[in-house]
């Protein structure tokens, strides 16, 4: 009984000295950035401008972004990119709403209204060691963003806040779009 107890002991001891600090990845520590765009207004290109019943959707996903299932108003945009690919694309659609065609009972013949634009993102990544605990993040460097031309775009331009744009934080905004 005494070998149990003492074995129980030592690993009871043993186990509080397993972890060491750097086991656990702060929340505070940066990760993985995302792709931080302001709205600006076309017609005065200094103030900024907010979308209504704003709604941001991945391409080829059914899942609308978190965050973004038509909201009210914004000025700002966080996109995150993917990291298992060169390019990200995503719908962004202004004055978002459903009809439902005058038969609220029949969603088969609900269409959708609005104003729906298409961006697409291309970068290169690199994996940047963080910390044992933390494991890598990615950066994206050399990244561009591109505006499909439909005949009813909203989003009018788009500027780079530098050349050769790298997102590396989310501190700063990397794009502008003009609407």
């Amino acid at each position: 009984m005494k070998s149990i107890r003492l074995l129980l002991f030592v690993l009871i001891g043993l186990s509080h000295f397993g972890c060491e600090r750097d086991d656990i990845c702060p929340e505070n520590t940066p990760t993985t950035p995302r792709l931080i765009i302001d709205l600006y207004d076309f017609a005065i290109q200094e103030e900024q401008k907010n979308v209504f019943d704003f709604r941001v959707q991945g391409i080829d996903n059914d899942a609308v972004l978190p965050g973004y299932n038509v909201i009210g108003a914004t000025n700002k945009i966080v996109l995150p990119l993917r990291t298992d690919a060169n390019v990200t694309a995503y719908r962004l659609h202004i004055n978002y709403s459903i009809n439902d065609n005058g038969t609220p009972d029949n969603p088969d013949d609900d269409f959708t209204e609005g104003n729906e634009d298409i961006i697409s993102i291309s970068y290169s990544t690199e994996s940047i060691y963080v910390s044992r605990a933390c494991g890598y993040k990615t950066v994206f460097r050399n990244v561009t963003l591109t505006v499909n031309n439909d005949a009813d775009n909203w989003i009018k331009l788009k500027e780079s806040l530098t050349d050769n744009q790298s997102i590396e934080d989310e501190t700063t905004t990397h794009f502008n779009l003009y609407h």
